[in-house]
Formats: C-alpha cells, sequence, structure tokens
C-alpha cells in the first residue's frame, strides 16, 4: 500500500490538488530577479535570492510589499507605493521564467497520479495570468484540468475559497480530495476545507519548518507518495 491509499484508508482520492511555487516548480530564482529589477528600479537596494525565497506564498502583491519593507512585516507600506512597485514587478516577471525549474520527481508523480485516472488540479496563489503559460513552459500543463490562480476568485489561500471551488467543479466532497503544498498558507486551506494536506519539506515557508503547520504527511520527495510499503 503506498502513502497516499493509506490517507484514504486504502482506496485513492477522487481529487488532488497542487500548489505551484515550491511545490512543483522552484520559481524563486525569476521571482527574486524580478523583485530585485523593481527595487533597482526605485532606487532601491536589491534584496537577494535568500530574502525572497523567505517572503514568496502569499501572492504577488504581499512578496512586492514584503520586498519594500524588507521583511516579512509590511504594514507601514503605503498603498501607492505598493501599486507602483507592483506594476514593475509584473511587467519584469512576465518574461522571466528561465530561471524556474521542475522540482525532482514531480513528473513521475503526476504520471502515476494520470495512470490511476485521478483528476489534478493547481491552486495557487500566482497571478492567473502567470499560471497557465508557466505551466506549458514547463511541460506540465497537459497534466491538470482546472487551474486557480491568486486574482481568480475574491479570496485566496489561506481561505478555502479556491480549494472548495475546484472540488465542486469536479464533484469530490471533502473526504474524497487531498491538497499538497509546502507551507502554512497551504497548510491552512486545506484544514478549512476539510481536505486532507500533505505537505513537502523542501519548498517556501518563510524561513519555517513545515511540519510545525502539522499537516497529515511531510515528504522529501513527492515520489514519496507512492512508494509501496513493504
Amino acid at each position: 500500500m503506498t502513502p497516499l491509499h493509506e490517507l484514504f484508508d486504502g482506496q485513492l482520492p477522487r481529487l488532488v490538488m497542487f500548489d505551484l511555487d515550491g511545490t512543483l516548480v522552484d520559481s524563486v530564482p525569476d521571482l527574486a530577479a524580478a523583485v530585485d529589477a523593481t527595487l533597482l528600479a526605485l532606487g532601491r537596494a536589491p534584496a537577494g535570492v535568500e530574502s525572497v525565497r523567505h517572503w514568496v506564498g502569499n501572492g504577488a502583491r504581499v512578496l512586492i510589499r514584503r520586498a519594500l519593507a524588507g521583511g516579512l512585516h509590511h504594514v507601514d507600506v503605503a498603498e501607492s507605493e505598493a501599486d507602483q512597485a507592483l506594476a514593475l514587478f509584473l511587467q519584469a516577471y512576465a518574461d522571466n521564467h528561465e530561471l524556474t525549474e521542475v522540482y525532482p520527481g514531480v513528473v513521475e508523480t503526476l504520471d502515476w497520479l494520470r495512470a490511476c485516472a485521478i483528476p489534478l488540479a493547481v491552486v495557487t496563489n500566482k497571478p492567473e495570468r502567470f499560471v497557465a503559460p508557466l505551466l506549458a513552459e514547463k511541460g506540465l500543463a497537459e497534466y491538470f484540468r482546472w487551474t486557480v490562480g491568486g486574482d481568480s476568485l475574491p479570496r485566496q489561500k489561506p481561505d478555502p475559497a479556491p480549494l472548495l471551488h475546484v472540488m465542486a467543479l469536479a464533484g469530490a466532497t471533502a473526504p474524497q480530495s487531498l491538497f499538497i503544498g509546502d507551507s502554512r498558507s497551504d497548510v491552512l486551506a486545506a484544514k478549512a476545507a476539510g481536505v486532507a494536506c500533505v505537505a513537502v519539506s523542501y519548498g517556501y515557508n518563510h524561513g519555517r519548518p513545515v511540519a510545525e503547520e502539522n499537516p497529515a504527511r511531510v515528504l522529501d520527495d513527492l515520489r514519496e507518495l507512492m512508494a509501496v510499503s513493504r
């Protein structure tokens, strides 16, 4: 029996939803390049990859507000300043995905899930305009029946609305569904939706181990999901 079967009492789920950044792809190098280009255009010092790695996960607007604030807490950033920086960031990021890489084990796991005839979806806080092109560019688009971006709906993760939306489209109930992510936002969204959550340890969780968020299982490699226990 595989860990996936164990999560569903020996059965397979009727729907598996994935986060994108930090779960399927490592996009931080490209995001950091766009953040740094934005900061330089505003006469500020660049932030660097490691800082951006701790800031991603809550959508483009929060990312750029954190960049302007120089840390996770960004309440003092003015909206007008954030608007200007966000426009620059979106323009800088639009055509720069060459540094983004698919994590090891992702394609093999998606192939296996597709062979099991399980419908798949992407639920991300990345702006919708970037999701489909990025998936296509990285050879992942064919696997997913549904995609939801951070601005596809009025609310984004950690609100459960995006997960509930996909579940309704798939005709799957919460006990039949799984969400796989890498951050506190992902775990909170899954728990609020009543969905089992698996977290990967290699992603972005603001510098904290994702195990602290108490998902149902933590994986170091997505291929562990399909490993048959002996």
